[in-house]
């Protein structure tokens, strides 16, 4: 009803998606509270998932008609 719920199977368990972590200012590592400086593919035993830490897929761009092929 409120949307598809992700479970532990369909999320890759890295530290970027963590809610212990934060992204540094390169890009390439986060802060995390348990170990620390790590890197963003980095996994640990502590992992919970934060949904608002994953970035969705860009949506394909809609293709743009030419006026030659508008039929009316």
């Amino acid at each position: 009803m409120f949307g598809k719920k992700q479970n532990d199977n369909d999320v890759p368990k890295l530290c970027v998606f963590c809610e212990k972590a934060a992204l540094l200012a390169d890009g390439e590592t986060v802060l995390c509270s348990k170990k620390g400086i790590v890197a963003c593919d980095h996994t640990c035993r502590a992992f919970s998932y934060d949904p608002l830490k994953h970035v969705p897929k860009p949506k394909p761009a809609i293709p743009l008609l030419d006026e030659d092929s508008l039929v009316l």
